[in-house]
């Protein structure tokens, strides 16, 4: 009769003490899921590029010249203002064309059209077709800055590269965020990387959707980039103030540069068909 007493006492004993010492075990639970976002169904701004001539200066403006140790990244190019030389529409086809041609004491001329004052955005859908250009030296871009820096100079103050794109790695798409922490000067940017079939022959959609909460990056509607808010403030997220569109076809650098320039490619030409801003519905 004992033999079988002992046991059981000997369980309540331990029951007793896990309670006393408020052992909990808890289940196991998954992390939070981000927000789902939706957006408008038709852009709030757009450019179709359907009027042939020089972009509309309503939505587009212009960087001039060879900009501060240029443009920051040893660029080689003069970007020059309202030129056909350089930037033309026609056929609804926006076309940036680089040549080599001696102007204002630089070796190539360009464009770098900006919608800075006539197209601000905060959070949305942000989309680009385009095709690259073709040429070891070229450095097309379809990006953004911020319009107010509030945060600081750059980095600190956040950039957004919807398509970036560099000659002498044909076919290779780049979709990058930079910020204070996470930046190419560290080497810590936050970045997604495809190789696609004729980017520079056909025409692909470059897209970003730009939330509270996450930068989604996509080729030709295959997402390749999530960025997440961490929640840390500005050095890993300057995303909550206003961007502006750029749309620019640099010459060498410190990127598009590093394997030189093949002279023979020019002129060339950066092809947007259209470039649209979806409204974010729920903030």
């Amino acid at each position: 009769m004992s033999f079988w007493i002992l046991p059981i006492l000997i369980l309540l004993s331990c029951s007793e003490k896990s309670n006393v010492n408020n052992i909990v075990i808890p289940e196991p639970t998954e992390p939070p899921k981000p927000k789902e976002y939706k957006f408008a169904e038709k852009p709030s701004w757009f450019d179709e590029f359907d009027v042939d001539g020089l972009p509309n200066t309503e939505k587009w403006g212009y960087d001039v010249g060879i900009g501060d140790n240029g443009w920051g990244n040893n660029e080689l190019q003069y970007y020059t203002e309202a030129r056909s030389e350089n930037v033309h529409i026609a056929d609804g086809i926006l076309n940036i064309t680089a040549k080599k041609e001696k102007f204002e004491g630089s070796e190539y001329t360009s464009t770098r059209l900006v919608s800075k004052g006539k197209g601000d955005f905060l959070y949305g859908r942000f989309v680009v077709r385009a095709k690259v250009p073709q040429g070891r030296g070229t450095w097309p871009a379809a990006w953004m800055l911020p319009t107010d820096w509030a945060y600081g100079g750059w980095p600190a103050s956040g950039e957004i590269d919807v398509l970036e794109h560099v000659g002498y790695d044909p076919d290779v798409v780049h979709i990058t965020m930079h910020t204070n922490d996470y930046n190419h000067i560290k080497g810590t940017q936050k970045e997604a990387i495809k190789k696609i079939q004729n980017a520079s022959t056909e025409f692909h959609e470059y897209r970003v959707d730009w939330t509270p909460e996450y930068i989604h990056g996509y080729v030709d509607g295959e997402r390749i980039l999530t960025f997440l808010n961490e929640g840390k403030g500005s050095g890993t997220w300057p995303f909550d103030k206003r961007f502006h569109w750029l749309l620019n076809l640099a010459i060498g650098g410190n990127w598009g540069g590093q394997k030189g320039i093949d002279d023979s490619a020019f002129p060339t030409v950066f092809q947007v068909d259209y470039v649209r801003v979806y409204d974010l519905l729920n903030p």
